[in-house]
């Protein structure tokens, strides 16, 4: 379904069909997980339609574990019928009349006694007509997926504006991280030249070897492309989760990314706010991934 909901892999459906004294229970439940995977809770009578069911539920899930409980109750069970053999009846007679004649017997036979011979009477099931049960069983199936599906988008929703709210604060952080890092830089020089001029006194402090020093420091801490590449990678997540669809696998791979530019950038840093800010965006990438595990 290529629409712009994104749904949760969380979901639960629920549909009771009775008709032609029948009655079809499908329920259906589903958790997170990296394919589709579906299984199935049904009467052996009804094993028949296991692919036509699979075939059914693809059109509504792509991805996540789905368990499927069918009941059925049949309220036509006496839907066995009795078959009277005429034919064999008539050779059951004919030879009795033949061993009448045979041993000079008298004749004794009665209705009662005819029809316990064997196959006389013989009870045959009627057909259930296939075609018919499964009409209703695939609308019972249709029914709970589309409860099932909509329980999915609401609880995608969900997700959606919580993700979103989550990246609005980790852009916040980069926001921050950005500001700091040339003060930082500023920081460096004032405190290198105080130092040098400690130790010079009031000698000529050089200012080429002090913007060698300083621009060296700068180079060490400068984390102008890692912030660029996280911020790009927090604005395709948000984009990505406006248009909606099957986007999990995606999402969970952008989420890495952002992963290593944080890490990247803390591990650049000697800064001890730059430091806080970046551990705080790595736990808030941790807690976005986690979310995004439930995303179709």
């Amino acid at each position: 379904m290529g629409d712009s909901m994104i749904k949760s892999m969380t979901g639960f459906g629920r549909c009771e069909i009775a008709e032609n004294n029948r009655k079809f229970t499908v329920e259906m439940k589903s958790v997170n997980h990296r394919y589709l995977d579906v299984n199935i809770k049904m009467p052996k009578k009804l094993n028949y339609f296991e692919s036509a069911i699979r075939a059914e539920l693809k059109n509504y899930i792509s991805r996540g574990k789905v368990d499927l409980f069918i009941t059925y109750e049949d309220y036509t069970e006496n839907n066995a019928s009795i078959r009277y053999n005429r034919e064999l009846a008539a050779e059951y007679m004919k030879y009795l009349r033949q061993m009448q004649e045979d041993f000079g017997l008298d004749d004794d036979i009665r209705v009662s006694t005819l029809s316990r011979y064997p196959e006389v009477f013989s009870m045959e099931e009627q057909n259930i007509d296939e075609e018919e049960l499964w009409k209703e069983l695939q609308k019972a199936i249709q029914g709970a997926a589309e409860g099932f599906v909509q329980t999915r988008i609401v609880e995608g929703e969900h997700l959606k504006e919580d993700l979103i709210d989550k990246l609005d604060g980790m852009l916040k952080l980069v926001d921050f991280i950005s500001e700091r890092s040339p003060q930082i830089v500023q920081e460096y020089r004032q405190k290198l030249e105080e130092k040098v001029r400690d130790l010079l006194g009031d000698a000529q402090v050089d200012e080429n070897r002090l913007l060698t020093e300083v621009t060296i420091f700068a180079d060490k801490v400068c984390v102008d492309e890692e912030l660029v590449r996280l911020r790009s990678h927090i604005e395709t997540t948000k984009k990505t989760l406006q248009e909606g669809g099957s986007i999990g696998r995606k999402l969970d791979f952008i989420a890495q990314e952002m992963n290593r530019e944080a890490n990247t950038t803390l591990s650049k840093s000697n800064d001890l706010e730059i430091s806080n800010c970046a551990i705080e965006l790595k736990t808030e990438i941790e807690k976005v991934r986690e979310q995004i595990q439930n995303i179709e």
